[in-house]
């Protein structure tokens, strides 16, 4: 009897493996068809290949591996790096709930592991997309854009994005007065800055040109961004939407609806960030 038990006992443990594996590609055939579908020129297509699901971009092939988006000849060096994030986007802001204990000492060794084991992602998939291999290769795809009254540089291929993220604020304005305060309110853009994500080694979506920090005159006591919260508030995750500076919805909406996250809506909150990640809109559906 207990030899019995013990048979079934491992069949189960065979049956859990195998939905593992099989949860694993469906996982991967949807993160890298979502690519294929969000960049469609850059990206010729997704395929499954060698074991693994695969998108091909400008003639190299990027395979999956497990989230980190490697070429055939990094796939045997995949534990060196960590999954790109893949995650499901909400279409609202949730309501703001405060962190239990247990949350709180989670985030809190969150933070910590963050600073002494940096996070370090592969970046040949994304340098290849954005053609930004180099700092130098990166500037050669930016340009000064004019948007909302200042200037700010980020790569070519999301200037019409932008242009169109513009054209529907400033629409808004004419009838939203706390969209036109927004706007008259603006100080300084960032864009393009080759650097990593702080805390980490991992490149940051501004080294590509494709995220844009909008700060305001005045942040009027309010945070933007969990890091410098943390200087005077080490428990940086307890600060309540209502203590944060967020921008109008209609500019959120406005900017989601072209494909571009914000960062306010991250537990390492930012909420003066947009990066332009389509796929992350087309994953969100599939979760």
């Amino acid at each position: 009897m207990l030899k019995f038990m013990g048979g079934i006992l491992l069949l189960c443990t065979g049956l859990w493996c195998f939905a593992q594996e099989d949860r694993g590609l469906q996982r991967a055939q949807q993160v890298m068809e979502a690519l294929a579908a969000a960049y469609p020129d850059r990206i010729e297509r997704a395929e499954f290949r060698d074991g693994d699901w695969t998108v091909i971009v400008r003639g190299i092939r990027y395979y999956y591996c497990s989230g980190r988006l490697l070429p055939e000849e990094l796939r045997n060096k995949a534990a060196d790096y960590a999954p790109q994030p893949f995650y499901n986007y909400s279409a609202e802001l949730p309501p703001w709930k405060a962190p239990s204990a247990e949350d709180a000492e989670r985030f809190r060794n969150m933070a910590a592991n963050r600073s002494r084991n940096p996070v370090k992602r592969s970046p040949h998939f994304f340098d290849a997309l954005w053609q930004a291999h180099t700092r130098d290769e990166s500037q050669r795809r930016v340009k000064a854009l004019s948007f909302l009254g200042s200037s700010v540089t980020v790569h070519e291929a999301i200037h019409a994005k932008l242009a169109l993220v513009e054209e529907r604020i400033l629409a808004d304005a004419q009838s939203d007065p706390q969209v036109r305060a927004w706007v008259n309110n603006i100080n300084m853009m960032e864009g393009w800055n080759w650097r990593t994500i702080a805390d980490t080694q991992t490149r940051s979506y501004h080294a590509y040109g494709a995220a844009v920090d909008i700060l305001p005159k005045s942040l009027g006591g309010k945070e933007t961004y969990w890091l410098w919260a943390a200087r005077n508030k080490p428990e940086w995750w307890n600060i309540p939407y209502s203590d944060r500076l967020h921008p109008p919805a209609k500019v959120i909406k406005a900017f989601e609806s072209r494909g571009f996250i914000w960062g306010g809506k991250w537990l390492f909150f930012d909420t003066m960030h947009f990066e332009y990640r389509p796929e992350i809109f087309l994953l969100s559906d599939k979760y």
